[in-house]
């Protein structure tokens, strides 16, 4: 069974954003919403996590972040999608992009 860890990104109310390792590598993220009766997710990894590891995948979020925050829901809905990182864009507060060497001219967080 994989190791995997998870690193809290964000945090509302009602939802919370996640960063999934395993081993030295991000291998996926999840984002959760809590409505009053039902936890959904959307679970995004790597093309090299095959569905066994999917499926544990999913098992462990449930028992690790979803069944501790609300343990009283009546289902988990979690639509997972597979492929890889394009990147990580954000938008530059000072439009100084040029003067900046991390951002590419798209915004674009270089790795």
């Amino acid at each position: 069974m994989p190791d995997f860890r998870f690193e809290r990104e964000a945090r509302t109310p009602y939802s919370e954003q996640w960063t999934i390792e395993s081993g030295d590598a991000a291998i996926g993220r999840f984002d959760v919403h809590f409505t009053s009766s039902v936890a959904y997710a959307t679970l995004a990894v790597h093309t090299s996590v095959d569905d066994e590891a999917v499926q544990e995948l999913i098992a462990e979020i449930d028992d690790r972040i979803v069944m501790t925050a609300d343990p009283y829901r009546e289902d988990f809905v979690v639509t997972v999608w597979r492929g890889e990182q394009a990147g990580v864009f954000a938008e530059d507060a000072d439009d100084d992009a040029d003067e900046d060497d991390e951002y590419d001219d798209d915004d674009e967080v270089k790795e």
